[in-house]
């Protein structure tokens, strides 16, 4: 995907959103003309977007570790026991920061976030047969305990099974053989294999 570039809206979100200093981006009161400091995992969208320059988008990816865990990248660093907050993940989101960092050709880190959100939704599949509406990334588990959105993590959630078949066709082969290694059945790993860009072309 190309990168849009210095249009009014780029630099509108390079100048408002960017945040130099910590490398992130933000959201911005234009009513009060001031940046949240909220880090949220929103910070990607700029770069899925084609909005952010070079030097914004390697600063982000450096960053990576402030969102990154196990299971792929949480939300935000707050834990509020909020469904939209730490520790949980939620599939679109891993999907828009995969796609954003590709596109910026950080494709090592898109990889490796892809691995860790992929691999946990294949183990919990393999455990209880069900794909869910979000997960805690740092324990990478189903189970949620929530206090502020819905209670109930939902089951055969779509975004979670598009954005499964998405993430998985932009791995390489390589990383798609290795995850279907890693899964310790064999239904586990066929649904890697046939799920996989090979098989969707």
């Amino acid at each position: 995907m190309a990168k849009i570039g210095g249009g009014t809206q780029a630099r509108s979100v390079q100048k408002y959103l960017g945040d130099q200093k910590q490398g992130l981006f933000f959201d911005y009161d234009f009513e009060n003309g001031q940046k949240s400091s909220y880090r949220y995992a929103t910070t990607f969208y700029p770069l899925w977007a084609g909005l952010a320059t070079d030097e914004q988008a390697r600063a982000v990816v450096k960053n990576l570790s402030t969102f990154e865990r196990a299971g792929g990248i949480a939300t935000s660093v707050e834990e509020t026991q909020g469904q939209w907050d730490y520790p949980f993940g939620w599939a679109p989101i891993q999907l828009l920061a995969v796609e954003g960092m590709r596109r910026y050709g950080h494709n090592a880190e898109a990889d490796q976030v892809s691995t860790k959100f992929l691999s946990t939704v294949l183990e919990n599949f393999v455990r209880d047969g069900t794909i869910r509406e979000k997960y805690n990334v740092v324990s990478r588990s189903s189970a949620t305990h929530v206090k502020a959105g819905y209670t109930a993590n939902v089951v055969g959630f779509g975004w979670t099974n598009a954005a499964f078949v998405e993430l998985l066709r932009l791995l390489p082969p390589e990383e798609v053989n290795r995850l279907a290694d890693a899964i310790s059945t064999a239904d586990g790993a066929s649904v890697v294999r046939h799920t996989s860009h090979r098989e969707l072309r």
